[in-house]
């Protein structure tokens, strides 16, 4: 027995413990294998963000929705991090130290002039732009000039990297490495006011703009000195920009044999010194290229003294047993003077196979390198993450913001050796995933903004794609790393990435992700304050999503288009405001054939309040509920779509209804006891009940006769005399005496309706009988039984108003009239 449990000890069979007892009980475990059956549904990644007075619920499903901010919700006031803070946030955006061996710290030679001549000028407060080749050493010589300045500025020195960013990303990078805010974007207003009172040396490599932007840049920040590092080819600045300029030439002809002996890590013999010398004439002395060079003379070395380190089974990989052992080599010469200028292909060819796949991946993303941490699973080998420092110490890489990218010049060189061959498959490789892992909900929005330009790379090159799914696998990557974007407020970043997946979406043919891109470039041009392509993009969402009856996303459209006009001020398309009553107006109906008829239709005031949000939308000139207008402009809501057609079919019901109680029964050989006004008013005392006549003084004149209703083709499909003469059609069983406009009905013979009993006081449906005489009916007053058996609501010949117990009102006479009008509402 269980001491702390009463009742045997077999499990499942304690039917006498208590409820205490069972609540201690040991909870069910988690199944081992929870991949079988139904899979762990995984939480959306949710994030409330602040955009000026805007709050941001970035929505990764229906799409993201915005809203003002309610009163006490406003975010705080972004306070300037500390010494301490930026130097943290520094280290964190340094690029990574790759695994393995660490890489050889080489030293800035002949760069003292430039040093000091820089830190001379930033002490002075005067921005400077350093304007090198790529490959000159423009980065080692920031570093240098930002560890001198470290102590000038009251708020530092900021590193920032133009590398794919604009200016906006600038500003908004330099505010966040002074301000801390988290999950508040301010608007352009705070903005520059914060940044107008900044004070820091910021140091900004890879420039790729200049004038006009370049001075707006300046003009923001009026108490910052910028340094710039640019290649010759970025547009100059303005000639107001008042910026020094300091060109960076190449090294001399020993400065270069230091540097490459420093690398080889031992002194060059004569022959290579000779060979450095030739070199140097080629590549006019960029220390990248000596970098390189001395990496191939160090691969020599290897190779000189262990044959086996580059064979067919991989740079330092495990050597099978059974393997042969190759001779020894002969003695290697140099490479040739083409290759030292190009040694891109030689060095690759003799890294590790990790390494060659990395290069064949950063070559299909355009020269971006995926972080380490990826390249285990997209390379396929556990140890791959080493092969960051191996392109590291052959001087293939260059450091990019907080990543690493190509260096200079050697995509070209790996795309001719054929390492781009294979290019889109690797990018389709990479995009699924980075896919699976932007989407997971473990991986924080920092970490895929920093990851953002891989995945940017990835989507462009498939889309437009030419293999089978290419363009659906880029769909799925938008989705997936757009939401974190823009929780990672990178919004330059969000916006690329939703239109390249808006076109991949469109090439595909997905249409629910295609509306989900326009919803959110609507909603990003909302907070981004551009209210007219904002209110375009949404009306396109809207337009999709109702057309695909995705109800939630419509109605998450409909309330940012009702945001976008209340803070424009102007009118929208597509319905009315919200929480505003629908009035009584006229709604268009057309077809195919013919022109348009308006029908008023009063809708009822619950419906009206039971709408979705729907935005305004101007009436046309001349429309109205009076007689200022003929005809309305039907709304873009479904609901007043369905609304506009039940009032038309309702009011085609009723008027059957009424023209068949008119006609039925009226024929007197066969029932010569009952006549037409017996059959509609047999009980005047129903409130619901219509009348089958109304007198000449309350009908609306009537309209002259169209002649689509003129003549009633007979049996034969010849015409019949015309109904205005009284004489009833061929072929028709109705009197040829027809009730007078008084309401008393003309017959020879007795009927049950002359009894006095029958006949009620003067009401408004009953109006008493004027003067005229009954046994003289006038041609254009006597309604024929022609123009009776065709007298229904929409269709030709119409002139009867009924009106139904819902309120719904039929078309009237004056707008029945047109035989045109009449035949495009049926």
């Amino acid at each position: 027995m269980d001491p702390t449990h009463r009742g045997p000890d077999e499990f499942g069979h304690d039917r006498n413990g208590s409820a205490q007892d069972a609540g201690r009980r040991r909870p069910t475990r988690d199944p081992l294998t929870p991949d079988f059956g139904q899979q762990t549904p995984q939480q959306a990644r949710i994030v409330p963000l602040i955009s000026g007075d805007l709050l941001l619920t970035i929505n990764p499903v229906d799409g993201s929705e915005v809203e003002p901010c309610r009163p006490g919700e406003q975010p705080a006031e972004p306070v300037r991090r500390t010494p301490a803070e930026r130097a943290d946030r520094e280290r964190a955006a340094a690029p990574p130290v790759p695994p393995g061996p660490p890489v050889l710290q080489l030293p800035l030679l002949q760069r003292e002039d430039e040093r000091e001549r820089l830190v001379r000028l930033l002490a002075r407060g005067r921005s400077v732009r350093l304007t090198g080749p790529a490959g000159s050493g423009r980065t080692a010589l920031l570093d240098a000039v930002a560890a001198d300045c470290a102590q000038l500025a009251p708020d530092g020195v900021v590193r920032l990297s133009g590398h794919k960013r604009t200016v906006t990303d600038l500003l908004y990078g330099l505010f966040d490495a002074v301000h801390h805010a988290p999950l508040h974007r301010p608007d352009r207003a705070l903005l520059l006011a914060k940044l107008r009172t900044t004070g820091a040396v910021v140091v900004l490599d890879d420039l790729e703009f200049g004038g006009a932007a370049l001075d707006e840049l300046f003009d923001a920040t009026p108490e910052c000195a910028f340094l710039l590092a640019a290649t010759p080819d970025v547009a100059a600045p303005g000639a107001d920009s008042h910026l020094e300029e300091v060109f960076l030439a190449g090294l001399d002809g020993a400065a270069s044999v230091v540097l490459m002996e420093r690398v080889v890590e031992r002194p060059l013999t004569e022959e290579e010194t000779n060979w450095a010398g030739d070199l140097w004439f080629e590549s006019e002395g960029l220390p990248l290229r000596f970098v390189q060079a001395g990496a191939l003379l160090r691969q020599r070395d290897l190779l000189r003294a262990d044959p086996t380190t580059y064979d067919e089974y991989g740079y330092l990989d495990s050597r099978p047993a059974e393997a042969p052992f190759p001779a020894e080599a002969p003695e290697l010469p140099l490479p040739s003077l083409g290759e030292g200028a190009a040694p891109a292909a030689l060095l690759a060819s003799r890294l590790s196979g990790a390494a060659r796949d990395t290069l064949r991946f950063a070559v299909a993303l355009g020269g971006e390198v995926p972080h380490q941490a990826h390249l285990p699973a997209l390379v396929g080998d556990t140890h791959a993450d080493a092969a960051l420092g191996e392109l590291a110490g052959c001087g293939l890489l260059s450091p990019a913001g907080s990543r690493y990218r190509l260096a200079a010049g050697v995509v070209a060189q790996l795309e001719a050796a054929g390492y781009g061959d294979d290019a889109t498959g690797r990018a389709r490789t990479a995009a699924q995933h980075y896919a699976w892992w932007a989407g997971h909900p473990s991986v924080t929005p920092a970490r895929a903004v920093a990851e953002s330009d891989a995945i940017l790379a990835a989507m462009t090159q498939l889309v437009p794609g030419d293999g089978a799914g290419q363009t659906s696998v880029a769909v799925l990557l938008a989705r997936s790393a757009s939401p974190a974007f823009a929780a990672g407020l990178h919004w330059s970043a969000w916006e690329k990435s939703l239109r390249i997946g808006q076109e991949a979406a469109r090439i595909a043919g997905e249409v629910a992700e295609e509306a989900y891109f326009h919803h959110e470039l609507g909603v990003l041009a909302l907070c981004t304050g551009h209210p007219d392509r904002a209110r375009a993009e949404l009306e396109t969402s809207i337009s999709m999503r109702g057309a695909l009856a995705d109800k939630p996303g419509a109605v998450a459209g409909r309330r940012a288009l009702a945001l976008v006009e209340d803070l424009s001020g102007g009118p929208a398309a597509g319905g009315v405001p919200l929480n505003e009553e629908i009035p009584a107006g006229r709604f268009e109906a057309s077809s195919p054939g013919g022109p348009t008829v308006g029908l008023p239709v009063t809708m009822p005031r619950s419906y009206a309040d039971e709408t979705a949000v729907m935005s305004r939308q101007t009436a046309p000139k001349g429309a109205g509920s009076g007689t200022g207008g003929r005809f309305a402009v039907l709304g873009g809501a479904r609901r007043n779509l369905v609304a506009a057609g039940a009032g038309v079919l309702l009011a085609g019901v009723l008027g059957t209804v009424v023209t068949l109680g008119l006609t039925s029964n009226s024929d007197p050989q066969d029932d010569p006891a009952v006549s037409t006004e017996q059959s509609v008013s047999e009980d005047d005392g129903s409130e619901n009940e219509l009348p089958a006549d109304e007198s000449t003084d309350h009908a609306v004149p009537p309209a002259p006769a169209p002649s689509a209703t003129s003549s009633t083709p007979g049996p034969t499909g010849s015409e019949a005399a015309p109904t205005g003469s009284g004489s009833p059609s061929p072929g028709s069983s109705a009197p040829q005496d027809t009730p007078s406009s008084s309401g008393n009905p003309s017959s020879d013979g007795p009927s049950p309706s002359d009894k006095p009993t029958k006949s009620p006081g003067p009401t408004k449906s009953n109006p008493p009988p004027t003067s005229e005489s009954p046994s003289t009916p006038s041609p254009s007053d006597t309604p024929s039984p022609t123009d009776s058996a065709t007298d229904e609501p929409g269709l030709p010949g119409s002139s009867d108003s009924a009106s139904g117990p819902s309120g719904v009102t039929s078309a009237s006479a004056d707008e029945s009239a047109a035989p045109s009008e009449s035949a495009s509402v049926a």
